[in-house]
């Protein structure tokens, strides 16, 4: 029996000393959990863009008010440059400079005006913008609107049909430009985008003998773009 309790005994010591070993030894913490990093939109940028322009034209005789309206599209390709600055991580500022070429054009139906028959031609070549950007950034997304101006290379031809006259006029020119857009960082360096804009032209005049027509335009645009963050 005595031997009994003694290896008893030594088990309960050995144990009690293999538990206290234990004890001391370091416990290893568990690795910390970083924060997921925040895409930083703040740099210059310059990319391309193709897409489609869908432009909208009235043309009125001023002394009758009699008008000739028609609608075209046609394809837009071309490139911006531009600056982001996060102000915060969710807040971006900006501003963007774009130029696309195009070839909006049309011949519209013939309008009896006085007894003479018109017909006009409108087209465009290229537009250009200049606006400022303000975004709301979820990391890689960027949520965004922008507002400025633009100018379009407009030229346009008005032919009096009935007495075989014709009058052309080229005109730069300007408005008002507002839209938005949804972009993406693909990479540190390389995002995509999909915006949409609205350009509303100023008024310009075109005389064809004693008639003077007024015409009015606007441009709705949608591109999808490519862009290089330095």
């Amino acid at each position: 029996m005595r031997g009994i309790w003694g290896l008893g005994a030594v088990a309960l010591l050995t144990a009690a000393s293999s538990s206290a070993f234990a004890a001391d030894l370091p416990t290893k913490a568990p690795p910390p959990v970083l924060p997921l990093p925040i895409y930083n939109w703040t740099g210059f940028y310059i990319g391309g863009n193709l897409g489609g322009a869908w432009s909208s034209a009235t043309l009125t005789d001023n002394p009758t008010g009699a008008s000739i309206s028609d609608n075209n599209s046609a394809f837009v390709g071309g490139g911006q440059i531009g600056y982001n600055w996060q102000v915060s991580p969710q807040f971006v500022l900006g501003v963007e400079w774009m130029f696309d070429w195009t070839d909006i054009h049309k011949t519209s139906s013939t309008v009896n005006i006085l007894g003479n028959d018109f017909q006009a031609r409108a087209n465009t070549d290229w537009f250009t913008t200049i606006a400022g950007r303000f975004g709301y950034a979820m990391n890689n997304w960027l949520f965004y609107g922008k507002a400025g101006g633009g100018w379009v290379q407009n030229s346009a031809t008005i032919t009096n049909v009935t007495q075989g006259l014709s009058v052309g006029n080229t005109n730069t020119n300007a408005g008002w430009l507002v839209g938005a857009g949804i972009e993406y960082g693909l990479t540190p360096n390389w995002t995509m985008k999909a915006e949409y804009d609205y350009l509303g032209l100023n008024n310009w005049n075109i005389d064809v003998g004693a008639e003077r027509f007024s015409v009015k335009r606007q441009i709705n645009i949608f591109t999808v773009g490519l862009n290089y963050k330095f």
